[in-house]
C-alpha cells in the first residue's frame, strides 16, 4: 500500500511547544509535516480520518513519541501534538529471524509500517547509500 499524501503546515504554536521541551534536533523545524500512514483518507471518507506526522521520539527507544495528528484542511483543519505509545506488532522473518518493529503508534488505522511503501523515500535512501556499501544503491 501507499504512504498517504496527506500534508499540513505546522503551526507555530505545536513548532513553539517542540522547541520549548528542548529538541535539539529540531532546532530549524521543517514547516510541513507528511502523513506517514498507508492511504486511508479517500474523498468519500470525509475529514474525519486522523492523519498522523511522527515528530520526535521518547527519551528512551520504548517510551511514547511525540506525533503530530491532523484531520480536514484549510480552515476546517483541526489538529493536535499528542505523546503516543508505539505500535506493539512486530514481523518475524522466520527464514531469517529478523525482527521489525511497527514505526507507527500505537492503534493506528491502516496498514503496519512494514506494508507502507514511500516510493519518494526510497528513491531518497537509494541516492544516498553508495555503490559500495552492503545495501548497494547509487551514489549522487
Amino acid at each position: 500500500m501507499l504512504q498517504c499524501t496527506a500534508v499540513t503546515l505546522l503551526p507555530p504554536d505545536a513548532v513553539l511547544r517542540l522547541l520549548a521541551t528542548g529538541a535539539g534536533d529540531l532546532a530549524d523545524p521543517e514547516p510541513y509535516v507528511l502523513c506517514e500512514l498507508g492511504e486511508h483518507d479517500a474523498p468519500h471518507d470525509g475529514p474525519h480520518t486522523e492523519h498522523a506526522a511522527f515528530l520526535r521520539p521518547g527519551r528512551t527507544p520504548d517510551s511514547p513519541a511525540e506525533w503530530f495528528f491532523w484531520t480536514g484542511g484549510g480552515a476546517e483543519r483541526l489538529h493536535r501534538t499528542d505523546r503516543a505509545p508505539w505500535c506493539p506488532a512486530l514481523l518475524r522473518r522466520l527464514g531469517t529471524d529478523v525482527v521489525r518493529r511497527c514505526a507507527f503508534f500505537d492503534r493506528h488505522t491502516a496498514p503496519h509500517s512494514w506494508d507502507v511503501d514511500d516510493p519518494l523515500g526510497d528513491l531518497i535512501a537509494e541516492r544516498l547509500v553508495p555503490d559500495d556499501s552492503p545495501e548497494g544503491g547509487p551514489y549522487p
